[in-house]
């Protein structure tokens, strides 16, 4: 069992418990930060190996898990984030396993220069240290943000949502047996132990110093209160209103098919397409076959007039759909007066999360790109790549949308940070 795992919570002082966590984070953080990678990959592949081993306890504690969630009436997309089956605990474990193949972010040579007095100077990548990762109802997020901040050198602190709490403790003691496997402390990656909020409150505090960043992965109200509360810096992003803008001169096929996917494909994943922008200079031939095709795929549509005009099941649409972040499949579509028009929308009603223009004209990409202020831009291509594995990344913490340090999928080159080296031959400064 984890360090945190083997305190008797019956009764426990949350805060005493708390800063116990913190404390041995910091100890372990310096040891994984000096880890090599091969000790590092050990300890992933060891866990990928455990989590295969013990596929049915950890069905046995999702379905436990599930079972009280749909007692209390949880809705259906919120199951399915919480159900786990063999297919997704194998997918857990390759996770793991491709993070362990990516190359290793602590120590690159991200600069060199030689100043005029022969000092030369290296900036160096180095981890963050202690990350505090605070999440709902997915419990694979377990796996990756723990995978993902021990690649990057750091210690992890994992509090999960109550719901999955059993889930989350059969994949952490599969980490905690890599951690073992490998030689490095058990405390490297934490799991908080108890459901209390006011563990949430004690790691927002920073657990006297103990955490350098927090990375919240959820709903809007966990996410808001993050932002609110937290005393140490946070990666996240607050809501992902994702439009799809569709040029004048836009491929209707292509169109059609990104549109569908962008919305359709997992209408509750925070790169889905929220808002349908269409040129006005291609409404007549563009604007009814999208919207046809959207609400035969399932999608209501609430639209302006010249959506509405389209089709009898297009239900208007009001000021707040513009800024609506819907989790579901609706869609708010609107035509614009052009790329001037589309770009001003997105800036007024996004969420600078992630935007896509739908075009042949390369020109009009190359402004859409360089011009929309979102962490993810795109230019024919669905949203819903807007995810770390498909950047490539092995998976992400999350999304960030903030402009400082990391931005966009945060995986483990953003999970450091750097320090610069200077390598002198006595000199001393005049």
């Amino acid at each position: 069992m984890a360090q945190a795992q083997k305190i008797d919570t019956a009764g426990a002082d949350v805060q005493a418990l708390m800063t116990g966590i913190g404390h041995a984070a910091r100890r372990a953080a310096r040891s994984v930060a000096l880890a090599p990678r091969e000790t590092k990959d050990a300890a992933l592949r060891a866990a990928a190996d455990e989590l295969r081993l013990r596929t049915p306890d950890i069905l046995a504690a999702n379905a436990l898990d599930v079972a009280e969630a749909r007692a209390r009436g949880t809705a259906s997309s919120f199951l399915d984030r919480l159900t786990l089956d063999p297919g997704r605990i194998e997918a857990i474990a390759r996770g793991l396993e491709e993070i362990a193949e990516l190359p290793d972010p602590v120590g690159r040579l991200l600069a060199r220069f030689e100043r005029p007095n022969g000092l030369v100077i290296e900036r160096v990548s180095t981890p963050l240290g202690v990350i505090g990762v605070i999440y709902e109802s997915r419990p694979n997020v377990t796996a990756d943000a723990g995978a993902l901040c021990l690649k990057a050198g750091n210690a992890a602190i994992l509090r999960g949502g109550s719901e999955s709490l059993r889930s989350s403790r059969g994949i952490h003691d599969c980490l905690t047996a890599g951690l073992r496997a490998a030689g490095l402390p058990e405390a490297a990656i934490s799991l908080v132990p108890v459901a209390d909020r006011d563990a949430v409150g004690a790691m927002l505090a920073g657990l006297d110093g103990n955490i350098d960043v927090i990375v919240p992965r959820g709903g809007k109200s966990l996410v808001e209160r993050v932002q609110h509360e937290a005393r140490v810096p946070v990666f996240a992003h607050l809501e992902g209103i994702v439009h799809v803008y569709i040029h004048a001169d836009a491929d209707l096929d292509m169109a059609r098919r990104i549109v569908l996917n962008a919305k359709m494909r997992r209408t509750g994943i925070c790169g889905a397409a929220e808002t349908l922008l269409i040129d006005r200079a291609c409404a007549a031939t563009h604007l009814a076959p999208l919207v046809q095709a959207l609400l035969d795929a399932g999608c209501e549509v609430r639209g302006d007039d010249a959506a509405q005009a389209t089709d009898l099941r297009v239900v208007p649409a009001s000021e707040a759909d513009w800024r609506a972040e819907y989790l579901d499949a609706i869609i708010a579509a609107r035509v614009v007066d052009g790329l001037d028009a589309a770009i001003a929308h997105i800036e007024t009603h996004g969420s600078h999360h992630t935007d896509c223009i739908v075009t042949n004209d390369e020109g009009a990409a190359r402004r859409f790109l360089t011009e929309v202020d979102s962490a993810i831009v795109l230019h024919n291509a669905s949203t819903q790549f807007a995810d770390g594995g498909e950047f490539g990344f092995g998976a992400e913490i999350g999304i960030a949308t903030g402009r400082m340090h990391a931005r966009g999928p945060v995986g483990v080159e953003q999970l450091t940070s750097f320090n610069y080296r200077v390598h002198g031959a006595g000199q001393v400064r005049g």
